[in-house]
């Protein structure tokens, strides 16, 4: 089930857009709600991308389709389902946003990235279509996401894949994403978040979570808090669905957590499955159960057949940007935290890991709890390191550092606006049982991701020398 797709017309024919950098930046001259805050919630709507659709023969339609929103956690949700469903010997197609590195990073197929040339292809075949919208009605023409989502099912029902795991971008209700007609359906968490378009409370946003819940379609829910709760139930309940919920439905429990992961014991119904899952913090134990439920409600295996096939798809997941470690001795840290949430979820983590001192690196978006998220950072850190990862919506430095020096008076603070000096930076100073950690916005873990991982790759000898550096960290 794993074979190359090849031979498809989606694959041939003449490109004017000839590189994925290329692709990429016809889409980011779409209008990109991340980068355009004050554009009104309700442009976003469903019509746009329902039109582009139906110029391309609705590719969506022939998915199966496991639909994951949520406030946290559902990226690690979606890739969780991906490792099950592969190892239970399906083809899958993932879809997450944004990427940490690389554009292709969005969409993978049988477990990994699409090639460059089939992404510019999708984006090449979509193309006159947006163009052709944007020029009838430039008022309701398609988003980036729109369009980055039409590329995903594009792609997709190209590869034919057994089924394909959708992460919902902004919301629910008005996402681009909410076209689909979901075998199953997940609302992993809900805290404040986007309140300039989602609402001020956390059951205005849970409402416009739970739009994504279809009638009839099962859903698995995580722990909610009770407002969010009751407004997840209500929609629940006006369409006629049943929600499984973690805690009572189907429940996990961590057995051991540490440095190398995680073990842990995951409940529902008759199945009790021992697993082991090498990544770290004991948040991601709920991400895991959470897709594992997912995958047995869609009853393409018997109870019998799951068990063995969630224990193996959990042991062999990987999460990037979610509490990675890039090397140790010093430890060297990114995470992709950028709610109160999941910063105190990474803060945890960083506890089980032994060191002398904590360094980190900070980026912060604009529209985020900053302060509650210094809050939980700050405790405990020898140094911190500002910088702004991206020019649009990362904070300016100097915004940020006030706001250390406000929450940290007493912390070694630095400004340096340039993340990737300031990531190279910071690693330089540390000592071999020092931790440092870069946080606090998806942009700053990808550029450190690429920083760290450059800077301990082997380095040719340098002629006519004797000795050479030892690359720092594991091999």
């Amino acid at each position: 089930m794993e074979e190359a797709a090849s031979g498809s017309p989606l694959f041939l024919g003449v490109r004017e857009i000839r590189t994925v950098e290329e692709a990429a930046a016809y889409l980011e001259r779409l209008i990109n709600v991340e980068k355009q805050p004050g554009l009104p919630y309700e442009r976003l709507g469903l019509e746009p991308v329902r039109e582009l659709l139906a110029r391309l023969d609705d590719p969506h339609h022939q998915l199966p389709v496991i639909h994951v929103g949520g406030s946290k956690g559902k990226g690690s949700t979606v890739l969780f389902i991906e490792s099950i469903a592969r190892a239970a010997g399906l083809r899958v197609g993932a879809f997450t946003s944004p990427h940490l590195e690389r554009w292709t990073e969005r969409f993978r197929i049988g477990g990994a990235e699409v090639p460059d040339d089939h992404l510019i292809a999708a984006v090449e075949r979509l193309r006159p279509h947006v163009d052709a919208l944007r020029t009838a009605n430039p008022g309701a023409a398609p988003t980036f996401f729109d369009a980055t989502t039409a590329a995903a099912f594009l792609l997709f029902a190209e590869a034919r894949v057994d089924c394909a795991v959708i992460e919902v971008g902004l919301g629910g209700r008005l996402d681009s994403t909410n076209v689909v007609a979901p075998v199953v359906t997940c609302v992993t968490s809900i805290e404040l978040e986007h309140t300039d378009t989602l609402g001020d409370n956390l059951a205005a946003i849970a409402r416009e979570k739970a739009g994504i819940l279809k009638p009839g379609v099962p859903v698995v829910a995580g722990l909610l808090p009770p407002p969010a709760r009751v407004a997840l139930l209500e929609r629940a309940k006006a369409i006629g669905t049943r929600i499984a919920w973690l805690g009572s439905d189907f429940d996990v429990e961590v057995c051991e957590a540490g440095s190398t992961g995680l073990s842990l014991r995951w409940l529902d119904g008759p199945l009790v499955v021992d697993a082991r899952v090498p990544v770290i913090g004991e948040h991601q134990a709920a991400n895991a159960a959470m897709a594992a439920a997912c995958i047995r409600r869609t009853r393409w295996l018997s109870d019998d057949e799951l068990g063995p096939v969630v224990a193996t798809g959990l042991a062999a997941a990987v999460l990037p940007g979610r509490v990675e470690i890039l090397g140790r001795s010093p430890w060297r840290v990114v995470d992709s935290a950028h709610t109160n949430a999941s910063v105190q979820a990474l803060v945890r983590a960083l506890g089980m890991l032994p060191h002398r001192s904590r360094h980190l690196v900070l980026s912060v978006s604009a529209g985020k709890d900053m302060a509650s998220m210094l809050r939980a950072l700050l405790p405990g850190a020898a140094s911190v390191t500002v910088t702004r990862a991206e020019p649009t919506r990362s904070l300016p430095p100097e915004t940020l550092a006030a706001a250390v020096r406000t929450a940290a008076p007493n912390v070694s603070l630095r400004v340096v606006p340039d993340p990737r000096r300031a990531v190279a930076e910071a690693r330089a100073n540390l000592a071999s049982d020092d931790l440092l950690c870069a946080t606090g916005s998806v942009y700053l873990a990808g550029i450190a991701r690429r920083v760290l991982r450059q800077e301990d790759r082997p380095r040719p000898a340098a002629v006519g020398r004797r000795k050479t550096r030892a690359a720092h960290g594991d091999p």
